[in-house]
């Protein structure tokens, strides 16, 4: 049978539309770990660069004055640059970057005084693309401090990050979204945490600065009950945590501790669960294991399982241990 011109020109479309890839096919979800101090801060410089729309951060404590010229520079260029900045711990750290930045076009606000402290460090650029820190930028501690941060492009989260800035601009109230995979204090960060220790089935991995939540105890207790091996990398100036990691270490825990208010400091705030297995993920951000981050600060977490991070991730944490004290 003769093909008519209609059917013809319907084979041909479907043809070319199988030879090329759709632009409604979603972006491939991306995470890129950056490891203080060893990687230094060119990716986050890199990234508050790359804005063409807009910049949104929230930030403890904000002195790089690398940061805030580039801030400023973006914004010269006509790029919507808006920034929190804590008030109730950190007002007068973060003083000179409020009044740079707000006489160079930046919109500058001081944090939601309703939380003990906003505690959360978080850049977004051209609402696209998020980092999350453990880090505060200040750059005295650049160079001797054990943090981290992931850069990613979920577009969940990061949507769900901006609903929650834009509230936090304006002092407004808020559930943060939790997208597809943060914890926020002081709503889910708790449950979020609490379901990574206590999914754990052969190992979890720890690098803190403050570990004192008793809920918190009390699951990596179990974890350890039930076969789950622990490796916890603890600063633990004037032995503050002596206590709890007495406890844990009796229980079989692996622990490392660094004791230096001026030497190589453990800042970062990460859990690695499950290791080389098919459930491995990790969680990095901002909430320190207490009480009052948990429960009355603005904090953010993301939780990841792309394993080139994952595996820099473990890495670190290994080495952190060996080169740490032996508890």
């Amino acid at each position: 049978m003769k093909m008519t011109r209609s059917w013809s020109a319907v084979l041909s479309l479907v043809l070319l539309a199988g030879a090329i890839p759709s632009s409604a096919t979603a972006q491939t979800t991306t995470y890129s770990l950056v490891a203080e101090p060893t990687d230094g801060l060119t990716s986050i410089y890199n990234l508050i660069s790359s804005a063409t729309k807009s910049i949104d951060m929230t930030m403890y404590e904000l002195v790089d004055t690398k940061a805030t010229s580039l801030l400023a520079a973006a914004a010269k260029k006509g790029v919507t640059v808006r920034v929190i900045l804590d008030q109730n711990a950190e007002k007068s750290n973060n003083t000179t970057a409020y009044n740079y930045l707000k006489s160079n076009g930046v919109s500058v606000h001081w944090a939601n005084p309703t939380y003990t402290y906003t505690h959360q460090k978080t850049i977004t650029v051209d609402a696209k693309t998020s980092a999350i820190l453990t880090l505060n930028l200040t750059s005295r501690y650049y160079s001797t401090s054990r943090d981290y941060a992931v850069i990613t492009n979920d577009a969940a989260d990061v949507a769900a990050i901006e609903t929650t800035f834009n509230a936090d601009f304006t002092n407004s109230k808020v559930t943060p979204p939790t997208g597809d995979n943060l914890a926020w204090s002081p709503t889910n960060s708790r449950t979020a945490i609490l379901g990574i220790i206590n999914n754990a089935t052969t190992s979890l991995a720890m690098e803190q600065e403050e570990l004192s939540d008793s809920q918190i105890e009390t699951a990596l207790e179990n974890a350890l009950k039930r076969g789950v091996t622990l490796t916890l990398v603890q600063e633990n100036e004037n032995g503050d945590y002596d206590s709890i990691l007495t406890t844990l270490k009796g229980l079989g825990a692996k622990i490392a501790v660094y004791t230096s208010s001026t030497g190589y400091y453990i800042h970062a705030k990460v859990i690695l669960a499950d290791y080389g297995t098919a459930s491995e993920k990790a969680m990095a951000g901002s909430e320190n294991m207490t009480a009052n981050s948990l429960n009355n600060n603005r904090e953010l977490g993301l939780i990841f399982a792309d394993s080139t991070a994952l595996a820099k991730l473990e890495t670190d944490i290994n080495s952190d241990y060996t080169n740490g004290t032996q508890y």
